[in-house]
């Protein structure tokens, strides 16, 4: 989806501004719109985190999600599987769908989707 021309996403800290505003710089209309977060506590956290993109900045180390019984989901997945992932946010619940976290893959080979059984992407053991 892309924004209309008014709205201006910012590279530092992930905010969301519109531009027609006056004060547009220091009153954004979402400061937590695309960012990565480590620790995902909410879906606010997690919508920003899939905003921002499966790769890290700096650098484009790839990244993963985690689940709260220990499963690895990739971005594509937890797209794919949206309405689950949001079932268990609102309900309060661990049905194998509730991202807890964020974190990059640096060196394994062996990570698999838990979902989908294909393996995610790693920055060095290629």
């Amino acid at each position: 989806m892309t924004l209309p021309k008014h709205f201006f996403v910012s590279s530092c800290d992930g905010a969301l501004h519109d531009t027609r505003d006056a004060n547009w710089s220091s009153n954004p209309l979402r400061p937590n719109y695309s960012r990565s977060h480590h620790a995902i506590n909410s879906l606010a956290d997690l919508k920003a985190t899939l905003r921002n993109g499966a790769y890290a900045w700096p650098g484009g180390y790839p990244m993963y999600f985690i689940t709260q019984d220990g499963g690895a989901l990739s971005f594509a997945t937890v797209r794919a599987e949206w309405r689950n992932v949001v079932w268990d946010f609102l309900w309060d619940m661990s049905s194998g769908w509730r991202v807890c976290g964020c974190d990059i893959n640096y060196e394994d080979s062996d990570l698999y989707d838990d979902h989908t059984g294909e393996r995610i992407e790693s920055a060095y053991a290629d």
